[in-house]
């Protein structure tokens, strides 16, 4: 592939980089080579990356501004890939010979950069250790700021995948309460759920689940009862990108406490969204859910939180540095994009009666926002 045509806006790209002085970009998580390659990750090892005596490490090297100096080095397998860098080296199993060849190349560029930006969170010791030693010179940082930004703003293409995956999550989550009832375990609807994400396109990651009074989300035989409540919080990705959210059922009819309960956690999630459009400051959407958040007989009871998602569950924009994942809110203060994705989340532990969350998923536009698997927010009675 040309690299007039890259997959990516490499003039952002290049202002990122040079905004935090980064000369060359070395890129090893799974996600952001699948992302700058245009959609490429190797099926063998996306489960687990261990082989041998050491493990899968892709890297993509990237000189600032000079796209016609990247390459791709991977593993033996992906030989046949068709990438865009102009050097492609598939011809590695482990991460010590991938490093002496990603040496190699940056020699070869001519001039020892004076800052190389890698993914710490996702490179290897020994890797690291290799570049380090290799280039004593070079001022090593984090490369994962700058490829957030890159991908906070999703393409029309990016944006259909993330909205499929959220549509088929609530679906398959639909299905699952459609077909059991009373007598039910939490392992038997995961193990459904499972299957019905997967019968959907989607790859299942995870899920979390709860019935009854119990605030224990774990997988287990915990079993449904008539009358209890029950949720399934769940990530299923499409092609890498992520629909999660979480949807309540109850078997038997919501009472008035339920009704009122779901109630208080549906108007912070709407209220959350009411500022939600191009150039608004990401920060008015945590100010907006935490005013309305105050407002709610069960707040002492209740979190809410909002951030960024895509082919990371927690992405940019990052909105808010008090999050259960730890990460500082660095985006509270610019303005949102079109473009940009969401998820927003309120989750209520009542001492009795139990686990009660909506998570959606929300697209920010021109004009403001659009709720993406936005179907099953209420009380969905079962069987």
């Amino acid at each position: 592939m040309a690299t007039e045509k890259l997959p990516f806006d490499s003039d952002k790209l290049d202002a990122e980089l040079e905004a935090d002085g980064i000369d060359l970009l070395i890129a090893s998580s799974k996600h952001n080579i699948q992302y700058l390659l245009g959609g490429h990750r190797f099926f063998f090892f996306d489960a687990m990356d261990a082989i041998g005596l050491s493990r899968y490490l892709p890297l993509l090297i990237y000189p600032r501004g000079r796209p016609d100096q990247a390459a791709y080095l991977g593993n033996a397998m992906e030989k046949n890939a068709e990438l865009w860098p102009p050097t492609v080296a598939a011809e590695f199993w482990g991460t010590v010979d991938t490093a002496d060849r990603a040496i190699q190349h940056i020699r070869g560029l001519g001039r020892t950069p004076a800052s190389i930006a890698v993914e710490r969170g996702f490179l290897p010791a020994d890797a690291y250790e290799q570049l380090t030693e290799a280039f004593p010179d070079a001022r090593f940082q984090d490369a994962v700021v700058p490829l957030e930004r890159l991908r906070a703003v999703k393409t029309p293409e990016e944006i259909e995948m993330v909205r499929t995956a959220s549509e088929q999550v609530v679906a398959a989550m639909l299905s699952v309460w459609g077909s059991h009832g009373a007598g039910a375990t939490k392992r038997d609807m995961i193990d459904t759920l499972r299957q019905e994400e997967t019968r959907r396109g989607l790859t299942f990651d995870y899920c979390l689940a709860t019935v009854g009074t119990s605030q224990n989300r774990a997988p287990s035989d915990e079993v449904w009862r008539d009358g209890d409540i029950a949720s399934l919080d769940s990530g299923g990705n499409y092609r890498g990108y992520i629909g999660d959210l979480c949807r309540m059922a109850i078997l038997g009819e919501p009472d008035s406490e339920l009704q009122d309960l779901l109630g208080e956690i549906d108007a912070i999630q709407l209220a959350a969204r009411t500022p939600i459009k191009a150039g608004a400051k990401g920060g008015d959407v945590i100010a907006a859910g935490r005013k309305e958040l105050a407002t709610a007989k069960s707040r002492d009871h209740i979190d809410f939180v909002a951030h960024g998602m895509g082919l990371v569950s927690h992405e940019a924009p990052r909105l808010m540095s008090d999050a259960p994942v730890p990460y500082p809110g660095d985006d509270a203060d610019r303005p949102l994009e079109a473009g940009m994705v969401l998820s927003i989340e309120t989750t209520l532990q009542d001492p009795s009666r139990g686990f009660i969350k909506l998570e959606d998923t929300v697209l920010v536009t021109d004009e403001g926002w659009e709720g993406l698997g936005d179907t099953g927010r209420c009380w969905t009675v079962a069987g």
